[in-house]
């Protein structure tokens, strides 16, 4: 089978206009083309008076070696890569060692769970917070109803921070064994629509992801795994073998239980700050990590449809329109648009008591009024946040409470018109844009909310964008706080062996640890650390 890569057919092609294109392409005759399926659809859209629809394709020829012979020199004529997963690992017959321990059941830890469960080691999958529909309720009372749950939320609960997000499975991480299609071919088995796997840009949403994440839960526990909800990890045994090296030994939950503990893998999220430090105190290994701090900016989905599709805009292959944008400041700050939500929502993110967060969500539609997006500013710990590998989480809770406290303490978010932001001045109205943060904002001034390097970049920041898409600056826009917990701030160091680079037995993973960012890189890690735990216990067991 061949792979031939970017095909380009106008928009509006009829279906047989594919199968001439691959002929020409090759230049075979309609007997030589036996069958072909799409690979990869993506748009271009450059152009707005002719949008390009570009196409990877597998085709099953009569004559390959003579074809790709005839075009070895094309970088866009090749074999079909090997996409399929091959277990690296698996339990001996009446495998009796010790349970693989997952802590956190988001992407990461739902995957190393899935691939420790497929290699029968029967795991044991913990999670502070509830079963995802349960969770779900618990949010909406958050977003409805101003009651904060501390334990189930956005950020704790089955499916992780990804569950309440516009569902993205891209990344720009390097796969060279296509373990992104491991995700993906999993997540179609689990409900997800087959689209996934070949639109260039692919998302799922909220909705299909709750019924996606209740399926795979089913699937481990049909394979021996064990979930446990409502399990908070308080504390950690470690102990020093003779050689000195350190080693988890145990585990104390919230409720004073303690279990002894083989490997444990930890895959807790961006947000388990209570475990960060408790993790800092027994000297695990962790040191600060960049991430970044701004809004959410939301503009009507029309507006960025038409500016970035023109004419074309609403055209059912096209969908509603994404945009990433960045910029280099004076000051010597990047601002950049993070976690795009075409059609979405902003929604409150906070985990923790009398604090505002912000992120985006999207259902599978993408059909809601607005766009919106976080504009966020790069900070680093070096410059901005010197000290303890903690200081940036007290640099994130800083911020969230003045958030809070702007907003008016009720856990509405405090929100500002664009213009009234690059001008300078509070905002004591907003204009022809609704804000779709719930429950509800409060229109304030948001330089009171925000470091003010970060201020003065998105403010010069937000000028430059509306030049590269026409209206981006439109005085309207709506921009709602705080974007905080873009990444985690802290990275637990791990080795080659995917273990604590101190700490021998725990498996730092995904995104919480440093390692992810997203929820096809999350689950990505999540492959990675089950196959390190896998040929560890492997190795245990041949002596």
């Amino acid at each position: 089978m061949l792979r031939i890569t970017e095909l380009k057919l106008p928009l509006n092609h009829p279906e047989e206009a594919l199968a001439a294109a691959i002929r020409n392409r090759l230049r075979i005759t309609p007997r030589d083309l036996i069958r072909y399926t799409i690979a990869r659809r993506a748009n271009d859209a450059r152009d707005k008076m002719d949008i390009q629809l570009v196409y990877s394709i597998d085709v099953t020829l009569k004559n390959e070696a003579q074809v790709l012979a005839r075009f070895k020199r094309d970088r866009h004529v090749n074999p079909t890569p090997d996409t399929g997963y091959r277990f690296v690992a698996k339990a001996p017959a009446n495998y009796d060692g010790p349970r693989p321990i997952v802590v956190g059941a988001g992407p990461c830890g739902l995957f190393a769970g899935l691939l420790l469960a497929q290699m029968e080691f029967r795991p044991i999958i913990l999670d502070r917070g509830k079963v995802v529909r349960e969770r779900t309720k618990d949010t909406w009372g958050l977003w409805r109803r101003s009651e904060l749950n501390p334990e189930s939320n956005v950020q704790f609960g089955e499916g992780g921070a990804g569950t309440f997000s516009d569902g993205k499975l891209w990344s720009q991480i390097k796969d060279p064994r296509h373990l992104g299609r491991k995700v993906l071919t999993e997540f179609v088995k689990a409900g997800a629509p087959p689209e996934i796997l070949t639109e260039a840009h692919p998302h799922i949403g909220t909705f299909r992801l709750v019924t996606m994440v209740e399926s795979m839960r089913e699937t481990v526990e049909k394979l021996g795994g064990e979930y446990r909800f409502g399990t908070r990890v308080e504390d950690v045994d470690i102990t020093e073998d003779a050689d000195g090296t350190r080693r988890l030994t145990g585990l104390t939950f919230h409720t004073g239980e303690r279990i002894e503990a083989g490997p444990v893998v930890l895959a807790v999220g961006h947000s388990a700050r209570d475990t960060f430090a408790m993790l800092h105190r027994h000297d695990v290994h962790m040191e600060a990590k960049p991430f970044s701090i701004g809004v959410r900016i939301e503009h009507p989905q029309s507006w960025i449809d038409e500016a970035r599709f023109g004419p074309c805009a609403g055209h059912p292959d096209l969908g509603a329109a994404a945009y990433s944008l960045s910029h280099h400041c004076k000051n010597g700050r990047t601002v950049y648009s993070f976690c795009m939500c075409p059609g979405g929502t902003v929604v409150a993110a906070t985990s923790e008591v009398g604090r505002v967060a912000t992120n985006g969500m999207s259902q599978y539609s993408r059909n809601e009024r607005n766009a919106n997006s976080g504009i966020v500013v790069g900070i680093d710990p070096a410059r901005d946040y010197p000290g303890d590998p903690l200081a940036g989480i007290a640099l994130q809770r800083h911020w969230e409470e003045r958030a809070f406290a702007a907003g008016g303490g009720d856990y509405r978010a405090p929100a500002q018109r664009l213009g009234d932001f690059v001008a300078g001045r509070a905002s004591t109205a907003l204009g022809s844009v609704i804000p779709s943060y719930k429950p509800g904002v409060t229109p304030t001034d948001l330089a009171e909310c925000l470091p003010d390097f970060a201020v003065t970049a998105m403010r010069e920041a937000l000028v430059a964008f509306g030049q590269q898409i026409p209206g981006y600056d439109h005085p309207d826009a709506v921009m709602t706080g705080v974007e905080t917990r873009t990444s985690s701030p802290v990275r637990i160091t791990r080795g080659d062996d995917f273990q604590s680079v101190n700490t021998a037995g725990l498996y730092p993973a995904g995104e919480g640890a440093g390692y992810a960012g997203g929820i096809l890189s999350a689950a990505v890690d999540g492959i990675k650390i089950a196959e390190a735990v896998a040929v560890q216990l492997t190795k245990d067991c041949s002596g």
